[in-house]
Order: structure tokens, then C-alpha cells, then sequence
């Protein structure tokens, strides 16, 4: 059904808020103990029929008029086979609310997607299918793998959730997974999948829901990397109006209208910053806050503490015993904090380190760029921007890097 190209929902076309109320239907199908893939299915067979009934009729309750249809559903292909037909009164009668635990339906939902039989990839594919909303064609696009791959692997996790009792959905999956998947979530949405337009200025839907979904997993753990990724988010997410020009250009940080930054965000990262922190258990998502939170601190930025930067990076590069093969990123943000403490020379020095391991990606280039405008070298700024753009796969990221790679040519030396 749902692979049907035909029959596929364009989920934003359903009106009252059918975005929210997806996850949390399939939240309620679930905890019923009904099949996911089968209950999925069905949800959608019941937003295809929503799509035709309510411009006319309107339901009072649109949450239990989706479970009502998508329980008749299943109900309907469980009588289909012999073997299956049980609970057939289900198919008449109102579905009763299932008996909800403390806390959001959707992180329910998010933790069975990271449940512990599947792989960590399929977790976070079929999280970001049946929690962030994304279509299978933007996931394969965020994952660099064709369409088809990517269907075959969120079907393959549907099917390994419909095992025997021992791997239903009643185990929460590994706090440091669902983490993780939250955050690429928060990224999804706060630069947009590859594929999809967005004007700068609309408010990334994706965004929003991962940092409700991570204000609800502070309130069920006291672990303080959630405290952490809540922080990170919100720092960032403070300077997202600063994040476009009116054109819809990419703006960098040093470059931004600060006063555009939502100071509330900035603040309310700030407390829960230093909530986590107090515990005196840091780890990657509170010192990349720690981190995110020094660049909103600053006036201008020039006064930005590049010096307090790097000593967080340090922190950051030494939780992995190799970092640049285990965390290449966290040592390409600390070459620009040693080029604005210790020198360009420097930071270009740190940066032929990941040569091997990065030197395929526009990242690189785009630092090494950066570094060399740093160092009063437009020439070779120039030339390390064009091989960013040749490797960017955003269009408003290699529109950027075109741009500096030109603005870069005109110095005059």
C-alpha cells in the first residue's frame, strides 16, 4: 500500500494539524500491539480517506477518527487471511485510547524506532520515516544512498519489529541512539533536506519538533547529555533568523545581524547548559553547547573567545581515543579555533591531518578557505572555496562557496 508512488500521502496536505497527529496515532496503534509496518499501512489508507471525508464533515475527535478508521483497516486485511482472523467485533466498535505512559506519544514512538534489534542506520532511518515525517526520498538524499536502498532498508527495520514477542516494542531503545537520532532530526530541519526548498524565513517544522521531543526527554532522564542536546539545539536554533538574507543567501556567523538572534533561546540554553554541566559528566553534546553558547555570547565577532573555543575543543577531541578517524568533525572546528589563537599557519597545519579522511569533502576546502583568508592569501582561499562548491551537494552551500571564491579573486593585493 504505502509503497504504492500513487497512494503516497503528501502528509502537509492534511489539514488540522495531521503532522502532529501521525506519530501519535501510530504511537496508539502500537502500544496495542499491532504490527508496525501493518499499522502504518493502515494509518495511511486512513489519511487517504481523511483527505476525502473531512473538508465536508470534519471529525470532532480527529485522533480517534484515524485509529476508528485505521483499526478497521487492519481489522479488514486480517479477515482477508484465514490464518489471521481474530478481534473481528474491533472493526465496529470506537478503539479505546491505548493506556498511555507519562510523557509524549511521539517519544514513545521515538524510542521504539530506536528499539535494541535494530541496527543503529535503520534506527535512524525509520525514526526520521515515522517520527520526523520525511520521505523515503530525503533520507536516502541525507544518507548519500539511492531511493530504493533506503526503502528496502526502513522496510527490512518494519519487518525486524514484527518478530516474536521477545522483539516487540516494549524495550526503549539506547539513550545514546535516540540522542543522536534527535539531533540529526534538529539538523533535518534546521538546514533542510538536500532535495526540498524552503524559504529561509518559514519556521523549520523538523527543528521544532526535535527540540520539543528533547524538552520531554529531559523531564524522563536524568542523564545529563540530554540536558545537553537540548542546550545545543536552542543555542543554535537562536540564530536561525540571522541564518538568511532577504534573498535567501547563506550568512555566516561572523557576518550575521546578532540582533536578529532570539535572545530567549539564547538564554534558556544558557540555564540548561549550566544544569547539565553542574553534574560534572560532560560529554559531547554539552561541550559542543558550551561551545555554541561562547559564540552566542559575543557582541561582534571579534569578541569572540577563541582561546575558551579551542580549550572546549580540546575537551571534545579527547573523549575518542583516535579522533581523527572517529570524529574528524570535532578536529576540523578545532583547526579554526587554533587559527584564530594560534595563527592561520597553524590551523592549516591541523587541517593536513585530515587530509586522508576528508580531504574528499567541501567542508575541508570551505575551512582551509576560511584559513587562508585568515593567513591574507585571497589566491589560495579563492582556489580552496572552488573546490568546496565543486564537492557542496547543497545548492544554497555551493552558491555560498561560489560567492567567496569570487569575492576572494577580487582582493587586490
Amino acid at each position: 500500500m504505502v509503497g504504492d508512488p500513487a497512494r503516497r500521502l503528501d502528509e502537509g496536505a492534511l489539514r488540522g494539524g495531521g503532522r502532529d497527529l501521525i506519530p501519535r496515532v501510530l504511537a496508539d496503534l502500537v502500544r496495542r500491539g499491532e504490527d508496525f509496518d501493518a499499522a502504518e499501512d493502515a494509518l495511511q489508507e486512513a489519511l487517504l480517506e481523511a483527505l476525502r471525508v473531512w473538508p465536508e464533515h470534519p471529525p470532532r475527535d480527529p485522533r480517534a477518527w484515524l485509529a476508528t478508521v485505521a483499526t478497521r483497516r487492519l481489522v479488514d486485511a486480517r479477515r482477508s487471511e484465514a490464518a489471521r482472523l481474530r478481534r473481528e467485533e474491533a472493526a465496529h466498535a470506537e478503539p479505546q485510547r491505548a493506556a498511555t505512559e507519562e510523557g509524549d506519544d511521539t517519544l514513545f514512538l521515538l524510542f521504539c524506532c530506536c528499539h535494541p534489534v535494530l541496527a543503529p542506520a535503520s534506527q535512524v532511518a525509520l525514526t526520521l520515516r515515522a517520527v520526523g515525517g520525511l520521505t523515503t526520498r530525503e533520507i536516502a538524499d541525507a544518507f548519500y544512498v539511492p531511493e530504493a536502498t533506503m526503502a528496502q532498508r526502513i522496510s527490512r527495520a518494519k519487518r525486524a519489529l514484527a518478530g516474536p514477542p521477545a522483539r516487540r516494542l516494549d524495550q526503549p531503545g539506547d539513550l545514546a541512539v535516540v540522542l543522536r537520532v534527535l539531533y540529526l532530526i534538529y539538523t533535518a530541519g534546521h538546514i533542510g533536506p538536500r532535495t526540498r526548498t524552503r524559504p529561509p524565513d518559514r519556521p523549520p517544522d523538523l527543528a521544532r519538533e526535535a527540540i520539543r521531543l528533547a524538552r520531554q526527554l529531559t523531564l524522563a532522564t536524568e542523564e545529563p547529555e540530554a540536558r545537553g542536546l537540548l542546550a545545543l539545539m536552542l543555542l543554535n536554533h537562536a540564530r536561525l533568523p540571522a541564518r538568511f538574507d532577504s534573498q535567501g543567501r547563506i550568512v555566516t556567523l561572523d557576518r550575521q545581524d546578532r540582533d536578529l538572534w532570539d535572545t530567549r533561546e539564547i538564554a534558556e540554553g544558557v540555564r540548561v547548559l549550566q544544569s547539565a554541566l553542574a553534574s560534572h559528566r560532560p560529554g559531547r553534546y554539552q561541550i559542543e553547547a558550551a561551545i555554541a553558547a561562547l559564540h552566542d555570547d559575543a557582541g561582534g565577532a571579534e569578541e569572540t573567545d577563541w582561546p575558551q573555543i579551542l580549550a572546549w575543543y580540546d575537551d571534545l577531541v579527547a573523549l575518542t581515543d583516535d579522533p581523527v578517524r572517529q570524529d574528524p568533525a570535532a578536529v576540523l572546528g578545532r583547526a579554526v579555533a587554533v587559527g584564530h589563537v594560534l595563527g592561520p599557519a597553524a590551523g592549516l597545519l591541523e587541517t593536513d591531518r585530515l587530509r586522508e579522511v576528508l580531504g574528499d569533502r567541501h567542508r575541508w576546502h570551505a575551512v582551509r578557505g576560511h584559513l587562508h583568508e585568515l593567513d591574507g592569501a585571497p589566491p589560495a582561499a579563492a582556489t580552496a572555496y572552488v573546490e568546496a562548491a565543486r564537492r557542496a551537494t547543497n545548492v544554497a552551500e555551493r552558491d555560498h562557496l561560489v560567492r567567496q571564491a569570487a569575492r576572494a579573486r577580487a582582493v587586490k593585493l
